[in-house]
C-alpha cells in the first residue's frame, strides 16, 4: 500500500472503523501524513508570526490575525483527524492479534510517572511488529488480496 492509498483508506474508507486490521504500510504512511500536516501548519505559523513572536509568552506576545487563523485551522484539522488516527492504531493492534483496548491502556499509562515514556512508545513499537500471517480473530490478513467480486456479475 502506498502513501495515497493509505491516506484514502484511513480518511475515506475506514474513517471511524475500529474493526479489522491495518497493515504496517497503511499505519506508517498515515503516520507520515500526520507528520506532514503538522509540519505544514508549523511552517505556516513560523512564517506568519516570525520566530520572536512564537516564543514570546504573556503580554509581550504579538500575534497577527493570520496566526490566529492558522492556529484555529490547525485545531479544526487536528480534531477531524483524531478519530482516524485512533482507528488506525486500533486496527494495527488487531493486526498483531492484540485487542484494541491495549491502545487505551497505553494512553492511560502515558500519564503514570516512570512508565509513561514506555507506554507512550508502545503503540509505535506495535506498529513495527509484523502482523499475524493469515486470518486472526480480528479479520483476514490485510496483505492478502481478497477476491470479493462476483464471477458471473
Amino acid at each position: 500500500m502506498g502513501f495515497k492509498e493509505a491516506v484514502r483508506t484511513c480518511l475515506r474508507d475506514k474513517y471511524a472503523t475500529f474493526s479489522g486490521r491495518a497493515s504496517r504500510s497503511e499505519f506508517w504512511w498515515f503516520m507520515l501524513f500526520g507528520v506532514l500536516i503538522t509540519a505544514v501548519f508549523s511552517v505556516a505559523l513560523v512564517l506568519l508570526a516570525g520566530f520572536g513572536n512564537i516564543v514570546a509568552i504573556g503580554p509581550d506576545a504579538v500575534f497577527t490575525g493570520g496566526v490566529a487563523v492558522i492556529g484555529i485551522a490547525f485545531l479544526v484539522v487536528s480534531a477531524a483527524l483524531i478519530v482516524p488516527f485512533i482507528a488506525v492504531f486500533v486496527r494495527r493492534f488487531h493486526d498483531t492479534n492484540l485487542s484494541g483496548w491495549w491502545y487505551l491502556a497505553c494512553i492511560i499509562g502515558g500519564f503514570v510517572p516512570l512508565i509513561g515514556l514506555l507506554a507512550t512508545l508502545a503503540p509505535y513499537v506495535v506498529g513495527l511488529i509484523k502482523g499475524t500471517p493469515g486470518d486472526n480473530k480480528f479479520g483476514p490478513d490485510p496483505l492478502i488480496e481478497q477476491n470479493t467480486a462476483d464471477v458471473f456479475a
